[in-house]
């Protein structure tokens, strides 16, 4: 059972590091360069990457929530009970951050999205990226959470 907790949570780990990589580069690089562009520009690229990246990114944030949650149902049906409280811990978060982004910046997207392949400016764009910004540091930090958690599983496997 030892080799399947490692291979669950070294999934886990992969498929949640791809949305912790993809926050953190929107957290430090994506926030202050949409400070520098127009309404214009900002309503287009960012309407364009949301209209991408939920498509592409949806599959990968369930693997890893699954996975996540596989590691600490094996660990735990196995008495590794580091690993399942780990497991446990990073399944949380992930539902956290699950929560977050459906409630907070999934609309974001998809009214930046919507604005974007109708070729318009919505009057409060500036205002739904501040809305989408609100909450950045928070997924980025339970993307980490759950990343640590997921190692110290996987340590202790």
């Amino acid at each position: 059972m030892r080799t399947l907790i490692e291979i669950l949570a070294g999934l886990a780990i992969l498929a949640n590091a791809v949305i912790y990589g993809t926050d953190v580069f929107g957290a430090i690089i994506l926030r202050p360069a949409n400070a520098a562009v127009d309404d214009r520009t900002l309503t287009q690229l960012l309407g364009h990457i949301h209209r991408i990246a939920d498509r592409r990114l949806r599959n990968i944030t369930v693997v890893g929530l699954i996975t996540a949650a596989a590691t600490a149902a094996v660990a735990a049906a196995s008495g590794h009970g580091v690993s399942a409280a780990a497991g446990a811990l990073a399944t949380l978060a992930l539902l956290i951050f699950i929560a977050v982004y459906n409630r907070v910046s999934k609309p974001v997207n998809t009214a930046l999205t919507s604005a974007a392949l109708a070729g318009r400016v919505p009057g409060d764009a500036r205002q739904l990226q501040a809305r989408w910004d609100s909450v950045i540091n928070a997924r980025v930090a339970l993307q980490t959470l759950a990343l640590a958690a997921l190692c110290i599983g996987l340590a202790a496997a």
